[in-house]
């Protein structure tokens, strides 16, 4: 609708604002809120209306033509191919290993033996398709993994326990026994029988209960207790067998899976999202690459997706602002045909691992949000989880979600915390080149500091999460509700047979609904006229008498008819069923206390609303969302100033010329006294919104807020004006796009959610989006979406003020750029296996034995002098490499991780017997005569001969290990007869920027620094290091370790090291630099060498 917007005369205004087509009459009769409306005066029609009718039909049957054409393009009719049933494997024989030299293992058979007593408990294995178990052929585990290494691993099958044990060693963090190889190719084959029933529409989803886990696996290495990566050799499977050109794997585990990663890096068919504790790398697997700044390489890049929580306690709020704000608006673009998750239960409350707060409700709306993509097709894969109860009910309530019941109500929803807030901003920042999706409205977001007080006194200390609730699952007549009353087409209007709100609207619908077979999978409720006691609730006395008078006029039935549509909805908030559609006519939403308006006669939802709230006995929480496209005025009086009901409204508005005009619609009208933050509006100010602008709405500002309100119950004015073809709205969403917004707005409120049809006025589309809408209330997954084009700017912009506004009253707004003041880089103790080498797609490079760099894609050498280093993250640190050449070296390069943040980059080992000692040679900076200007100068061709490492060399790395004993940092374990060779190495170490025990540097004493001073305790000259708060002089930890005793007595975190001047925080377990020890690193740096120190950075 236009031409009402161009309508400048307050008569027109007044008119339009009640009824934007209905035709001109004279003001005098009309009151302000058009309660009559016209609606009873006949007049000859002018010619000017004659034509406006003529107009009106011709434009809605040539929409209705156009959107028929574009309708035929689309598989609607979906009755005979609607999936259902949910796989499941659990087969016994998964269970026949174990380590046989350590009981207390983590990864045990009790873990799948609680599994299945929690399933057989609540009855869902015989809810399941079961299928057997099956072996993963060779030729399918090379689609990941190298024929060399899965020889090997068939091996040991006839190894002894010691034999195990020993080839167990040569890894991190596994075990071996007999059985461990069968075990492994059964649990991928699991998952590949999954992939066949699911591509072969034999199932709708699956779940396969397995171990050994896989998502750690890399091409030629075990790794974190597995042996073979089951969701990456799935992918890998899908994408050869049934033709699927785009897989999404999706990782929560609460360890990043870095086995996968590897083998999808530079793969943009396969997009990789993983989600795990990190701690800037003091987390196992302690890899730089499992930060947000590591995207992909090559063709890949922008198809890696890390986002590293850096500390414990992340709860189900912060991992649904992940979804929401990152993985769904992407994978929506990515447009994935099989979604994959390496599903680990060990970011679940309790957990002894993961020591996160995430609850089995939380891991449910993740599933369920899951279950819009690539048409439903999910497949989950078990992996970690150590907590026996916390894993079982987790996979419980996962697989609950999969067969279609609803998700629980979150017991802390809340928002994400600020550490969240801060890791998804950064990976935003690092993936929004990569997405169009992703791209924010150039009107950047100011900042907004209140209640930024009240923000970080809520999150003080450590979160005592409660107590798990025991989740329970409504046991109902039927799923889903539906009321429509013929009755209601005798409500019509008289004497313009075009009025855009007429009888054959729900008619059509409901025709369409038993077309599509859809009537009869729903319980049809009866009927009923709403009491006045009822209708009171948002209505004055006086206004429902007068249409109560109106009963008597003859032409039409006006109160009868209209009582009726208020009433129908009261049915839907039995619980007989979860959900339900409401096809009732006339629309409501418009409708005001005392005054008809826009169509509207009663507030149907707005009465709804109320009446939940008496039947519940408590102020019940509701969320009402109202997608027509023409604002709800009426519902938004009756509750601006009650925050029990949350309003959001996404509508047209047009800078306040489009129906019902005026300012009410504006994004700055947020509702007034307890009510204020509770109504929230989404103003579009132009035609051509669609799918992708209302998804983003969605994604950016609806359902962030919605999961912090946690509403009780769902209302939708479902009106279809904003569909495409519609002759009022101007918009193009589709039936697809609205079942989309049904089906994400489902996993609130335990699922109960009502519709109620509003506007609409395209018969064809208001019949196939209501089909679409209830096919997902059904529980059919919603259709494929294929979003021709990003969002509109226009629209962005739109979204973007609304947040602005609202910032203030919902934390879950406030994610949004910010610097990275942690920095990307590891600062705990980390010293990693050299491993058999792991073939993984990257741009790492390495130094060979000539000096050259070896590409690890192509394997050609280059100039090291011409190597240049590039990360993401490389203006926000600066890093200092070091390189090791040794006389002789093996054949290929494999990559690990080093002390301290390190990345090592090094040659495979060659054998060696078991009587040599493995070296523990790991040198980080250089010795106390090189200064520490000419070392950064030199960086990277500073050559140290192994022969002649002194002692001190040695123990640099060890020092900054803190507390790791010689036996961990061991770079090089022994196995089988062979030797263990020289090491070619990188090692690179990045300071924290920051640290915030910095305050506890003290004034430099008078009498300046001695770096020369021996140790107070020992009286030794090597290795000394000053505490920078009480300026005492110690030895470090491989000398006699009197300084590491100092700081356990002291307290003191910070200490500087007279051999290459770095400093330390004992409490943060990583170097620092900051402007604040810059003093006293200036006059040590002058007392050493003579020199004033240089300030390069």
């Amino acid at each position: 609708m236009t031409s009402t917007g161009q309508d400048s005369t307050t008569t027109r205004q007044r008119r339009s604002r009640h009824n934007p087509h209905s035709p001109p009459h004279d003001s005098s009769v009309t009151s302000k809120r058009g309660v009559k409306k016209g609606a009873l005066l006949h007049s000859s029609p002018s010619l000017a209306e004659v034509k406006k009718k003529g107009r009106m039909k011709k434009l809605s049957q040539a929409a209705e033509q156009d959107l028929i054409v574009g309708l035929q393009g689309l598989d609607l009719n979906l009755e005979a191919k609607t999936l259902s049933g949910t796989g499941l494997v659990f087969d016994e024989q998964l269970n026949e290993f174990h380590c046989l030299w350590d009981d207390s293992f983590p990864e045990c058979p009790e873990r799948l033996h609680a599994i299945k007593e929690q399933l057989i408990q609540e009855g869902l294995v015989d809810r399941c398709v079961s299928f057997q178990a099956r072996f993963a052929e060779k030729e399918e585990l090379m689609l990941v993994h190298s024929l060399e290494y899965i020889d090997l691993m068939e091996t040991t099958q006839y190894m002894n326990e010691g034999e195990l044990r020993i080839l167990a060693d040569t890894y991190d963090s596994v075990y071996l026994h007999p059985n461990s190889y069968t075990c492994a190719c059964l649990a991928s084959g699991s998952v590949l029988r999954l992939v066949d029933a699911v591509l072969g529409n034999e199932i709708r989803n699956g779940m396969a209960i397995i171990r050994p886990p896989g998502h750690h696996a890399q091409h030629s290495l075990m790794d974190g207790y597995c042996m073979f990566n089951h969701v990456a050799v799935a992918a890998r499977y899908a994408q050869k067998k049934h033709a699927i050109q785009r897989v999404l794997i999706v990782d929560w585990d609460v360890h990043h899976g870095q086995g996968t990663q590897f083998a999808f890096d530079q793969d943009p068919s396969v997009l990789y999202f993983s989600i795990h504790r990190y701690e800037q790398g003091r987390f196992w697997p302690h890899l730089k690459a499992s930060n947000w700044s590591t995207i992909g390489f090559g063709r890949g890049q922008g198809y890696t997706i890390n986002v590293p929580w850096n500390q414990v306690g992340m709860r189900d709020a912060d991992y649904i602002a992940a979804f929401l704000h990152l993985l769904l608006p992407v994978a929506l673009e990515f447009q994935p045909q099989l979604v994959l998750v390496a599903a680990g239960f060990d970011a679940l409350q309790g957990d002894p691992k993961g020591e996160m707060a995430a609850t089995p409700a939380g891991l449910a709306q993740l599933t369920h949000l899951l279950m819009g993509l690539a048409g439903g097709k999910l497949i989950l894969s078990l992996e970690g989880g150590y907590n026996f109860r916390s894993l079982a009910e987790g996979v419980s309530a996962s697989l609950h979600t999969l067969l279609g019941d609803p998700c629980p109500i979150l017991e802390s929803p809340g928002a994400p915390c600020r550490s969240a807030q801060a890791s998804l901003s950064c990976a935003l920042e690092a993936l929004e080149p990569f997405w169009e999706v992703l791209v924010r409205s150039a009107e950047t977001l100011e900042e907004d500091f209140l209640e930024e007080e009240n923000v970080e006194k809520e999150e003080e200390g450590p979160w005592q999460p409660p107590a798990l609730p025991i989740l329970t699952w409504p046991v109902l007549q039927a799923r889903t509700g539906l009321v429509y009353d013929q009755r209601m087409m005798g409500h019509y209007n008289l004497w313009d047979n075009y009025h855009p709100e007429m009888p054959q609207r729900v008619f059509r619908i409901m025709r369409r609904l038993e077309e599509l077979g859809l009537a009869g999978r729903c319980l049809t409720l009866p009927t009923r006229p709403a009491t006045d006691a009822e209708l009171l609730t948002c209505h004055s006395a006086e206004y429902v008498g007068r249409l109560r008078a109106t009963a008597k006029m003859k032409t039409r039935e006006l109160h009868r008819e209209a009582v009726r549509a208020g009433g129908l909805i009261c049915f839907l908030l039995l619980p007989q069923v979860l959900n339900g559609a409401a096809v009732v006519r006339p629309p409501g939403h418009h409708a005001e206390r005392d005054a008809a308006c826009g169509f509207c006669f009663f507030n149907s939802v707005a009465v709804a609303a109320r009446h939940a709230q008496a039947i519940s006995g408590h102020a019940l929480r509701i969320l009402i969302v109202d997608w027509d496209v023409h604002h709800g005025n009426g519902t938004q009086h009756i509750f601006e100033e009650d925050p029990s009901v949350l309003y959001i409204s996404l509508h047209r508005y047009d800078h306040g010329t489009f129906f019902p005009m005026g300012d009410e619609g504006a994004s700055s009208q947020m509702g007034r006294a307890a009510g204020t933050g509770f109504t929230v509006n989404v103003a579009w100010n132009g035609p051509r919104v669609g799918d992708a602008d209302y998804l983003a709405a969605w994604h950016r500002l609806v359902l962030p807020i919605a999961y912090e309100f946690n509403p009780e119950l769902v209302l939708v004015s479902a009106g279809f004006d904003a569909a495409r073809g519609d002759p009022l709205g101007g918009c193009q969403v589709s039936p697809e796009g609205y079942a989309h917004l049904t089906h994400l707005l489902m996993g609130l409120a335990n699922g109960r959610i009502i519709l109620i049809l509003e506007g609409g006025y395209n018969l064809t589309s208001i019949s196939e989006s209501m089909a679409a809408c209830t096919r997902s209330l059904l529980g059919d997954p919603p259709p494929l979406l294929t979003l021709a084009r990003p969002p509109l700017s226009g629209a962005l912009a739109s979204i973007t003020e609304t947040i602005q506004v609202h910032r203030r009253y919902w934390r879950s707004l406030r994610v949004m750029k910010v610097e990275d003041k942690e920095g990307p880089s590891s600062s705990k103790s980390i010293t990693r296996k050299v491993t058999p080498p792991a073939h993984r797609g990257s741009a790492v490079r390495m130094t060979a034995p000539d000096g050259n760099i070896l590409d690890a894609d192509t394997g050609k050498a280059t100039s090291a002098s011409s190597v240049e280093v590039s990360t993401p993250d490389q203006a926000k640190s600066e890093t200092a490499v070091v390189a090791l050449n040794q006389d002789q070296a093996s054949d290929a390069p494999t990559r690990e991780e080093a002390v301290g943040g390190a990345e090592v980059i090094q040659t495979p080992p060659a054998l060696r017997t078991d009587s040599q000692t493995p070296p523990a040679s790991s040198v980080q900076g250089a010795t106390a005569q090189i200064s520490p200007s000419k070392l950064t100068e030199s960086l990277g061709t500073l050559d140290l001969n192994s022969e002649a490492q002194s002692p001190e060399e040695e123990r640099l790395l060890g020092e900054a290990a803190e507390g790791q004993h010689r036996d961990h940092s061991m770079l090089i374990q022994s196995f089988g007869d062979h030797a263990v060779g020289d090491q070619v190495a990188f090692y690179a170490v990045t300071p924290l920027p920051w640290c915030p025990h910095l305050v506890a540097v003290g004034p430099i004493p008078e009498s300046g620094l001695d770096v020369t001073q021996p140790c107070q305790d020992c009286g030794t000259l090597r290795e000394n290091w000053v505490c920078l708060s009480c300026y005492q002089v110690y030895c470090g930890r491989y000398v006699s370790a009197h300084m590491l005793q100092h700081h356990g007595v002291s307290g003191h975190p910070l200490v500087l090291s007279y051999v290459d001047l770095s400093t330390w925080c004992y409490d943060c377990e990583a170097y620092v630099h900051h402007q604040a020890l810059l003093d006293v690193k200036s006059l040590a740096h002058q007392n050493k060498f003579g020199e004033d120190m240089p300030h390069s950075h």
